[in-house]
């Protein structure tokens, strides 16, 4: 599947609770319906964002694991 990206954001080697508060900083600066691009290498990302999509609204629209770097498609709510 192909999709757009906005705006891309690599927190590599950042551990928690960085990643999240990067992505929401970038999240803020976008309009409802862009899709940011995150790579992240910290393993409990994963289930950070899963639960930071599910409580803010924002859409979690892919998740691809790399082999220990993370990659997530969110789209701002």
């Amino acid at each position: 599947m192909v999709m757009n990206i906005d705006v891309e954001l690599d927190t590599s080697g950042l551990q928690c609770p960085l990643p999240l508060l990067r992505t929401k900083k970038a999240l803020a600066a976008m309009t409802r319906g862009q899709v940011l691009y995150v790579i992240a290498t910290d393993p409990g990302s994963v289930r950070d964002f899963k639960v930071f999509c599910k409580q803010t609204g924002n859409v979690l629209r892919g998740f691809e694991d790399k082999g220990g770097s993370f990659h997530f498609h969110i789209e701002k709510a």
